[in-house]
């Protein structure tokens, strides 16, 4: 397929790569133009230096960008990706952004000819690199249908979890799962530490039974070593996580272990840790 991806962040990059990999005939937008220059040199394609330009003529075209006002940066105004997509194509938003822009931009291309589905990943930088990410979809079928083979480039489990919106909703759990799973984990081993135990060995005992989960056995040793340079910044999961607690308002969910984890995060961004991963959450503990 005649492809366009947008966006060209630590997510986008290689996801596009997998596409150009493929055989599919990708061309790419990056609001930095040497992150295109780059990724042209390792994967080979086209770079346009304006969106309209990228999904001319493109079958489906792809998004991944940071939050709401960066997709409609990119999807609005006369040569924005709405104004310039053929009829019958399908735009598919990776970004994690809110329900109710999905279901916005969704109204939006129907009225234009073309089909629209919002496609948040989970799986992180290193889902991203070995093509394995998760990818929650929301939209009609018929468009789900043209686009997945090209997400299963990357995805190692591609579903349509619904109509619009739908993509962004499964994604916000996920988020929320993830916060409590994470608080729980920098408790128990901040516990263990403090106890005398040797908690590597509580972790890699307890991977084996009913408390394991991917943050166990992925996250725990560098939990222990205090050492949160990679994977999922603090400033992203705050901002994933007020997309939920507004999502929560709406329509009347409590989440109170969000909110609490919501408010740890933002002490690891007063201490400067914003761009730590997520775990860091255990450095909160460990200097109380």
């Amino acid at each position: 397929m005649k492809l366009a991806f947008l966006g060209l962040g630590v997510m986008g990059s290689p996801m596009a790569g997998h596409l150009a990999e493929a055989g599919h005939e990708v061309t790419v937008y990056n609001r930095t133009a040497s992150k295109a220059e780059a990724w042209c040199l390792s994967y080979g394609g086209a770079r346009r230096d304006a969106p309209a330009d990228a999904v001319d003529g493109a079958d489906v075209v792809f998004m991944c960008v940071g939050n709401d006002d960066d997709v409609r940066a990119l999807a609005d105004g006369p040569r924005g990706v709405l104004a310039s997509m053929k009829p019958g194509a399908v735009l598919v938003d990776h970004t994690t952004a809110s329900a109710g822009l999905a279901r916005e931009l969704d109204r939006r291309a129907k009225a234009k000819g073309f089909g629209f589905l919002d496609a948040p990943v989970s799986g992180g930088q290193a889902g991203a690199v070995n093509g394995r990410l998760t990818v929650l979809v929301g939209g009609a079928e018929a468009s789900f249908r043209i686009a997945e083979p090209a997400m299963r480039q990357y995805g190692q489990a591609v579903t349509l979890m619904g109509p619009a919106g739908s993509g962004q909703l499964a994604k916000m759990v996920n988020q929320i799962l993830i916060a409590g799973i994470v608080e729980g984990l920098a408790e128990g081993l901040n516990f263990a530490v403090r106890a005398g135990l040797d908690a590597n060995l509580v972790a890699a005992v307890l991977s084996k039974g009913a408390a394991q989960s991917w943050q166990l056995e992925n996250r725990a040793r560098t939990m222990i070593d205090g050492k949160f340079d990679f994977g999922f910044a603090v400033d992203w999961m705050r901002k994933d996580l007020a997309i939920c607690l507004e999502e929560a308002r709406r329509n009347g969910s409590s989440l109170p272990v969000a909110a609490l984890v919501d408010q740890l995060y933002q002490q690891v961004q007063a201490r400067g840790g914003g761009r730590w991963d997520t775990s860091s959450l255990i450095r909160l503990l460990a200097e109380s």
